[in-house]
């Protein structure tokens, strides 16, 4: 059996209270047994009784450590002296609080046996009515006291019990909040990848055409630094618009923008094409009735493919294929030539964990994603998300 936990140290007041019951309880004895006549009194034993009585005050002060020590002196001296009466109910009490009856039951026999020797020794129990009166009083008194203390600690215990369970909760709360914080970090991570690769690629194409083109017309280079200027700004209000999710108080006029969706699929397109690239789109599918949940999926899917298809095979007809229908299933495919001879090598750089990153999106969407050089020499990325009825 585990060890008790030590009780938490009472206040002043907790104290207080308790020492001015114990004397009020040994005054209220003492007052009775020296206002009955028959009562022995000399001119020295009030004086040492009450003497005795405070030096067991003293002595109650570790009554939390050595509780059944003391409960036993403290019940062996209330044979003899009266003021002993209320230390005595104070240490059965705080015997009971620690809910062990191997210590309770010899502890409250004590007490009975010390309570009915006192009456013996007094000569305040002439017959056995009486006697019998005194027993049943003694064991009343003692079976009340360990009933108080026994609830003590039973509440004590219940206590220690809920805060340490208020304890365990803030902890797991705190190890909740820490997990949720480093998965939206990765969300994060992943949403900042997703959306500025593509930008920063188109970005990084044609600047890279402007520094090693210089013969190109001035109808190519402005139609050049216009794609960069479009592509740098729409990277701008995208990394703000994924930020934004960073600030702890969002303000009345922040709307936060609409996640893409397979139906902004062609769009996307649409840009790639105006940035210089060759697709061949071939779509069957109803794109606007593709799920938030998966269209979202698919779109990243297309952005990242692009995205690697201007890195790594510039100036190839990438070929862009959607087909599904409810009930069954999404798959998107993106293929592209691989470069004749020597790989191309991007300006760009990069990770080089986009398709672990789409593997991982299509993995918690359900999905499964595989990538490939097919015979035909062509690199394909081929997605398979379900799409519920």
């Amino acid at each position: 059996m585990p060890p008790r936990p030590a009780p938490a140290p009472l206040t002043l007041w907790g104290e207080a209270w308790r020492y001015a019951l114990v004397i009020a309880i040994s005054a209220v004895v003492i007052i009775a047994q020296v206002a009955d006549p028959t009562f022995p009194l000399s001119t020295w034993s009030l004086p040492l009784d009450i003497a005795v009585g405070v030096a067991s005050l003293v002595l109650l002060h570790w009554r939390r450590r050595f509780p059944v020590t003391i409960a036993l002196l403290i019940a062996l001296g209330s044979v003899f002296f009266l003021s002993l009466s209320g230390p005595s109910m104070l240490a059965l009490v705080s015997v009971a609080t620690r809910r062990r009856w191997r210590e309770i039951i010899p502890v409250g026999v004590g007490m009975i046996v010390a309570g009915m020797a006192l009456s013996i020794v007094s000569d305040m129990t002439e017959t056995r009515a009486e006697a019998l009166l005194d027993l049943a009083l003694n064991t009343a008194f003692t079976a009340l006291a360990i009933a108080w203390g026994m609830y003590v600690g039973s509440r004590r215990e219940l206590m220690r019990t809920l805060v340490e369970r208020a304890e365990t909760a803030e902890s797991e709360q705190a190890a909740r909040v820490a997990q949720a914080r480093t998965a939206e970090r990765a969300r994060i991570a992943r949403e900042m990848h997703d959306v500025l690769a593509h930008r920063i690629s188109m970005v990084s194409l044609h600047a890279g055409a402007l520094a090693f083109r210089d013969d190109l017309p001035p109808a190519d280079v402005r139609h050049s630094a216009e794609i960069i200027q479009a592509s740098s700004h729409q990277a701008l209000i995208e990394l703000r618009q994924v930020l934004g999710v960073l600030r702890d108080e969002a303000t009345d006029d922040t709307t936060e923008r609409p996640q893409p969706a397979a139906r902004d699929i062609p769009e996307l397109l649409d840009e790639a094409r105006a940035s210089g690239m060759h697709i061949a789109e071939r779509c069957e599918a109803d794109l606007p009735s593709v799920p938030d949940s998966i269209g979202r999926t698919s779109y990243r899917i297309v952005q990242e493919s692009l995205t690697n298809a201007s890195k790594h095979a510039p100036d190839t007809t990438v070929t862009v294929t959607l087909v599904g229908v409810p009930g069954d299933a999404l798959s998107v495919t993106v293929s592209n030539p691989l470069p004749i001879g020597s790989p191309a090598v991007s300006a760009t750089p990069g990770a080089g964990l986009g398709l672990v990153g789409l593997a991982e999106r299509v993995r918690l969407a359900g999905g499964t994603l595989e990538h490939s050089i097919t015979a035909g020499q062509r690199f394909e990325v081929v997605a398979r998300l379900p799409w519920p009825a």
